[in-house]
């Protein structure tokens, strides 16, 4: 079992995972562990909760700047975001799909991505995909099912392909999708009055909303 995980280890960092010396090297580790759903290895990097809010905020603000410069709805990019991966640069899936937006590695080579778990380019290919996605099927419905079972589901289906997961993913954007909206109107509405929404982290590590009188 030893030979099998240093195996996996080395065939893993061969394939470009992330470098925890990026990003607070004393405190971000990583460990090799078989998925419970399909018995495979998988290397997963685990983040303190400090270090996960900045790079939560980091990745919001990437994603904002990306899908502006495409054109889609940045709230939507987040949500896709907080679905695959809950902000984590480093995440790596059971299939092998990598970084904040979980590209496989054949999308990511689809899409010029070179390094998946460089935020920026993680980031910039997923939003291209997913604005190839909107423009296919012109249903955001439909996109976010193709980005996660594929377009050629999509299209054999007529829609939604009937596989658990997607439906799953699918709802699970949707209600993200919802928050982010809710939130974002809040922040308007108390714009209006004379107040804002400022975001904090507790020293959890986990964000918190409050409103504070304008200046």
């Amino acid at each position: 079992m030893r030979s099998c995980l240093l195996a996996a280890w080395f065939c893993l960092a061969a394939a470009g995972l992330p470098r925890a010396a990026e990003v607070e090297s004393s405190k971000i580790s990583s460990v090799v562990k078989a998925d419970p759903a399909t018995g495979r290895l998988v290397r997963r990097v685990v983040v303190p909760p400090a270090a996960k809010a900045r790079l939560e905020a980091n990745a919001r603000a990437q994603a904002a700047e990306t899908a502006e410069r495409y054109n889609v709805d940045p709230l939507l990019v987040e949500s896709v975001i907080a679905v695959e991966s809950d902000y984590n640069p480093f995440a790596v899936s059971s299939k092998g799909a990598r970084g904040l937006m979980q590209l496989m590695p054949q999308t990511a080579k689809r899409l010029s991505v070179a390094d998946s778990f460089n935020p920026a380019q993680n980031i910039d290919g997923g939003v291209r995909y997913l604005k190839y996605l909107l423009s296919l099927f012109g249903d955001e419905t439909h996109a976010v099912a193709a980005y996660n079972a594929g377009e050629g589901a999509v299209l054999k289906y007529g829609g939604v392909p009937p596989y658990p997961e997607t439906a799953r993913y699918v709802k699970q954007v949707s209600n993200k999708l919802k928050q982010a909206k809710a939130r974002a109107a809040a922040r308007s509405a108390a714009a209006d009055h004379g107040v804002h929404l400022e975001r904090y982290t507790d020293s959890e590590g986990r964000l918190h909303y409050r409103t504070v009188a304008a200046q």
